[in-house]
């Protein structure tokens, strides 16, 4: 298992899914997406998983701007840019993923 939590250092959400695989000694890399952000490949990777809409989070003050993009592609552009529009914490095992605090799903990989 690969398994590697796109998250914010202060979110609650973030912590607690940390706090899940260690509390089963499943080890996982933490990579804070507010300071390093995700690569395209990762964001194509988690929009396969999970769909586009899954990844934007809806209490941003800016997500209704992502409505008047023309493509999913220029979405997919404007996360890329600006990783604080993601809903978080995205969590990704291979190629499988989830976003938010998913439990249920996470048991069924180990």
């Amino acid at each position: 298992m690969n398994i590697q939590i796109f998250g914010a250092s202060k979110s609650f959400e973030t912590k607690k899914a940390e706090r899940w695989f260690k509390e089963r000694r499943i080890k996982f890399q933490a990579i804070d997406v507010r300071k390093y952000g995700m690569s395209r490949g990762e964001l194509s990777s988690v929009r396969q998983a999970v769909g586009l809409e899954a990844m934007i989070d809806s209490k941003h003050p800016d997500c209704v701007l992502l409505e008047y993009l023309a493509s999913d592609q220029a979405k997919l552009d404007k996360l890329y840019e600006d990783p604080t529009l993601l809903n978080l914490p995205i969590v990704r095992n291979g190629k499988q993923a989830t976003v938010g605090y998913c439990p249920q799903i996470w048991e069924s990989w180990t």
